[in-house]
């Protein structure tokens, strides 16, 4: 009777420790599943992480490029823009070189004789110490400094050249201004003259 009763109850404990292990196993179980639900959700969240950071830098970096195109562009536009708006300063020519002139002129003298160099005084120091070229712009005049800005035109067909004090002349009575052969042609009406009537203007 006594052995029935303890194989009674070896059964039983046997039983129980089969239960306990079988819970313990099934608790193992659900903790592993939870741990690599857990590892999952971290590499899925990190890489949502990462796409989201690239979309990021990707919305940041275009604007950064298109500013700068853009500012890079806009100097050009007001280049463009001043070159279609601001007015052409007339140039002229002094000893081959391209001077801009830039200012007002006002009246000095009408209706004056004007002649030109002859081609002797080529090579030449005029009164200012420059050497004299009859191919350039320059005049001779008594009174104006030298440096001046002249603009002589002819009277008779309104044709027009500006030139720069040099030296001094002419001294012939009645001739107010002498003026290199090229811009004495370049506004005569007749090249066979020696002489023409024009208006001298002034640069301020």
């Amino acid at each position: 009777m006594r052995r029935a009763i303890l194989l009674f109850l070896l059964v039983l404990s046997a039983a129980g420790y089969g239960q306990a292990k079988g819970k313990d196993k099934t608790v193992r179980s659900e903790s592993e599943r939870s741990a690599a639900k857990q590892v999952t959700t971290d590499k899925t969240t990190a890489v949502d992480k990462s796409k989201q950071t690239a979309a990021e830098k990707s919305k940041t970096t275009v604007p950064e490029n298109l500013k700068t195109l853009t500012d890079k562009l806009k100097p050009s536009a007001a280049k463009d823009t001043l070159k279609a708006t601001v007015a052409v300063e007339p140039e002229i020519i002094f000893n081959d070189s391209v001077i801009a002139i830039k200012g007002k002129f006002r009246l000095y003298k009408k209706n004056v004789h004007a002649s030109y160099y002859h081609n002797k005084f080529n090579g030449k120091r005029t009164a200012s110490g420059r050497k004299f070229s009859n191919s350039g712009y320059t005049a001779a005049h008594r009174k104006l400094p030298f440096g001046t800005i002249l603009r002589i035109t002819n009277e008779d067909n309104g044709k027009s050249v500006i030139i720069e004090v040099t030296d001094r002349g002419p001294f012939s009575r009645g001739r107010e201004i002498d003026l290199t052969n090229r811009a004495f042609m370049e506004i005569t009406s007749n090249k066979n003259s020696g002489s023409m009537n024009v208006k001298i203007e002034v640069m301020d």
